[in-house]
């Protein structure tokens, strides 16, 4: 069986070929056409310039994802409808139903978010699925992205209740912000957590901090007894930091480096607090990442050092770095496990961009 998979949710355009082979999800080509460049001026995604791009990429993209394959033996189609920037959806949606159109195929409409979560899947041994829901069922998965925060409780493929969320910014959104505060630009995710790396590294072989740039910032809704998150309140905390500090002290690289350092971890100790303690309060047998804030090292290997200390045993799935990001690899395993939607009258599918779990 061989999958087509479809994704424009925001900046990314995203075309992958997964192929169903001895009982594992094997992708033939995953190809990624980033916007960042042509966005970093605007220090955030432009959804109309987002959306042309798109238009122009879709083309480009399937011939690059299909070079040297027969497309008459793709079964279905799987396109994300949602959840995402409006505009971006439709281009690509519309893109996957003219192509069902040419192929005589069916679609299968993918949510965003659980490709986030299904992403751990891809490249697994599906043969016993029922014994994979023993395994790793219930779960508690945390989907954190620029536009996302969310622990999501699972108790199989399909099967998900929304426990907590962001009542403001995204743990990815507040990168961003932080890093735009310090002069770093867009993406700032990425920037920031390189600049927090080279602290890390300087404090170690320092063995101290320098006084005048210990900066402490507040942990949001860290021992709130709901599961949910707020990362507005941060990133507050770091303009009036950043506003306090002399013109000198502000352009320092030992300013930067200690404020994207201390950043990255208030956000790092929230959503791994909270996380574990939803685990263990739904005695959950594994934790799952997923999201482009999943691809950031330090919280991969926090996370995985917390879990190996705390008493419950459980397991830890996070998947490889460039299925973090938006792709659409996972987008084709996500339709892959939601075969029975798939829709012959697809002119009908429309998208969602505030679609839910």
């Amino acid at each position: 069986m061989r999958i087509l998979g479809i994704d424009t949710s925001c900046d990314d355009t995203c075309i992958s070929l997964l192929e169903i082979r001895n009982w594992k999800l094997e992708i033939k080509s995953n190809v990624v056409s980033s916007q960042a460049e042509l966005h970093a001026k605007y220090g955030g995604v432009y959804p109309s310039l987002a959306k042309r791009e798109h238009q122009k990429n879709l083309p480009i993209v399937l011939k690059k994802a299909t070079k040297g394959i027969d497309t008459s033996k793709i079964d279905f189609i799987g396109a994300t409808v949602g959840p995402g920037l409006e505009p971006c959806l439709w281009q690509g949606v519309n893109f996957a139903k003219k192509l069902a159109e040419d192929l005589k195929l069916p679609i299968i409409p993918v949510n965003h978010i659980e490709a986030h979560i299904l992403a751990n899947f891809i490249g697994e041994e599906i043969k016993n699925e029922k014994l994979k829901i023993k395994n790793y069922f219930p779960a508690v998965c945390l989907v954190v992205s620029g536009g996302h925060s969310q622990l999501i409780l699972m108790k199989g493929i399909g099967k998900y209740r929304l426990i907590g969320e962001t009542r403001d910014d995204a743990a990815g959104e507040c990168f961003d912000k932080a890093a735009r505060i310090l002069g770093l630009g867009y993406p700032g995710g990425p920037a920031l957590a390189i600049e927090a790396a080279k602290f890390k590294q300087k404090a170690a072989i320092n063995k101290c901090t320098p006084v005048q740039l210990l900066i402490q910032l507040p942990r949001p809704m860290m021992y709130t007894k709901d599961y949910d998150f707020s990362f507005s309140g941060l990133k507050t905390a770091v303009l009036y930091d950043f506003r306090s500090r002399s013109s000198k002290v502000r352009k320092s690289k030992n300013y930067i480096q200690a404020m994207c350092h201390e950043v990255q971890q208030a956000i790092i100790d929230v959503l791994i607090h909270k996380t574990v303690r939803a685990a263990e309060d739904f005695k959950a047998k594994s934790i799952i990442l997923g999201g482009g804030v999943a691809a950031n090292d330090e919280l991969r290997k926090q996370f995985k050092l917390k879990i190996e200390n705390c008493k419950l045993k459980i397991d830890f799935l996070v998947p490889p770095k460039n299925f973090c990001t938006d792709n659409a690899a996972m987008i084709a395993a996500t339709a892959y496990f939601h075969q029975k939607k798939a829709r012959k009258n697809w002119e009908k599918i429309k998208v969602d961009a505030n679609l839910r779990v």
